[in-house]
């Protein structure tokens, strides 16, 4: 089995309705000369795996800031230089992987994610942290453009729908669990900024495992053009891949703020820095971001896509009304909230993509998605943590959530607007 043939269109028979609704976690098992079933359920865990190291450190750098003392400003640095690698890493992975086959691409990522690991471990200057997070931000980026394709190239043209599904979880629920392993193990067991690594690295390793096992293979065509470019997709399908990242990037870019600053507000709040408070909110706000894919899947995807730019909005309204009433629960609300906003951004675009962008060009596609979300994740925080050092938290939160609704509510008013051009035309 080839990459080509796994990740080839649905048949003409296939209405076009069912093609824009998001996936489905039902379905037959697998024809003959097919993956299993289980086989795309077990491809989405390398991506998990990878993800959990992403955010692994949100809890822990209240503790770094205390050891090793820097800003809020250099704070935002260390954690955009992850955005850095990512961006860098889906300039090349995405068309690597189309060209190559997804093993090419996920085996280096997992050797990297490793290492990040040991130097996290390790970690007794800012270098040392900038230096993880950028490899981490690199292993992040194949993840998202060779491991996303992986699930649906295993998942095969009868169950897109389900592979999208698996893959986009994979990525929330591992980008939740990362923060709440490290609070817990960091308040429970030694070394806090040891012990989580070293179970995070445990997941790497097995996720090696997966991806020697996995049932893909090299493509049968090498394709032509640049091998380190700005992710595209094929001219008919750009509006797609635009109402995608409309909506992705504001609800990435909340939920980057929340494991950025999010600590650092939550300890003003509060006045204490319990890190399993800190890790178990972000924990939540991926959860939930997880279920609500599972909530909404059924709906139609420009249906999603506004309901996520809604979500987005409020989110940022309850931020700014944690910072007037100097409260707790709000703060709590807009996580949850942010969660939903990046889950249905996310399952939208995915959606949207995987329905019609030809097999040899999706891990590209995912690519794309994901440097339009991560280029405003990475650059908003980081300006709002400066401003925070000149203003303070609160008058830099406020400016944030401003930005964010203006950014969010204009995604929504593109789809809406353009939403006929992607409406399926009833099958006859």
């Amino acid at each position: 089995m080839t990459d080509n043939v796994t990740t080839q269109q649905p048949q003409k028979s296939e209405s076009e309705t069912e093609q824009l609704r998001p996936p489905a976690s039902s379905g037959r098992d697998a024809p003959p000369g097919v993956a299993p079933r289980w086989w795309v359920w077990l491809t989405a865990f390398p991506v998990a795996a990878i993800f959990a190291l992403s955010n692994a450190a949100t809890p822990l750098y209240v503790l770094w800031q205390r050891d090793i003392g820097f800003s809020q400003g250099v704070l935002t640095v260390i954690f955009a230089l992850y955005i850095v690698g990512l961006i860098g890493s889906l300039l090349v992975c995405g068309v690597v992987s189309d060209r190559l086959g997804r093993k090419t691409v996920l085996f280096p990522a997992l050797i990297l994610a490793l290492i990040a690991c040991l130097m996290f471990a390790a970690a007794d200057s800012v270098l040392v942290l900038c230096a993880a997070r950028l490899f981490t931000g690199i292993s992040v980026g194949a993840a998202v453009s060779a491991g996303m394709a992986a699930v649906t190239d295993v998942g095969g043209a009868s169950r897109k729908r389900l592979a999208a599904l698996l893959a986009s979880t994979a990525m929330v629920l591992g980008a939740g669990l990362g923060p709440m392993l490290a609070g817990v193990l960091s308040e429970l067991a030694p070394g806090p900024t040891v012990t989580v690594f070293a179970v995070e690295a445990g997941l790497l390793a097995l996720a090696l495992l997966v991806v020697w096992r996995m049932p893909v293979s090299r493509p049968r065509s090498t394709g032509s053009g640049a091998w380190i470019r700005v992710p595209s997709v094929p001219k008919n399908d750009r509006l797609r891949l635009v109402l995608g990242i409309a909506v992705f990037a504001p609800g990435i870019t909340a939920t980057s703020f929340v494991l950025s600053l999010g600590p650092s507000l939550l300890a003003s709040l509060l006045g204490s820095t319990n890190r399993m408070v800190a890790g178990g909110l972000a924990f939540v706000m991926f959860l939930i971001a997880t279920g609500i894919q599972f909530a909404v899947q059924r709906m139609s995807v420009p249906r999603i896509l506004q309901l996520g730019a809604v979500s987005t909005v409020l989110s940022m309204v309850a931020m700014a009304a944690a910072v007037f009433t100097n409260s707790v629960p709000p703060l709590a609300l807009a996580a949850l909230l942010a969660g939903c906003g990046q889950g249905m951004g996310q399952l939208g675009g995915l959606s949207l993509l995987n329905a019609s962008v030809p097999g040899h060009r999706l891990a590209e596609a995912n690519a794309g998605l994901n440097v339009g979300g991560y280029a405003l994740a990475g650059t908003l925080p980081v300006l709002t943590g400066y401003l925070s050092d000149l203003v303070g938290l609160a008058a830099g939160t406020m400016a944030f959530g401003i930005v964010l609704i203006v950014l969010a509510a204009t995604g929504g008013v593109i789809v809406t607007a353009t939403r006929k051009n992607i409406e399926p035309t009833p099958s006859r």
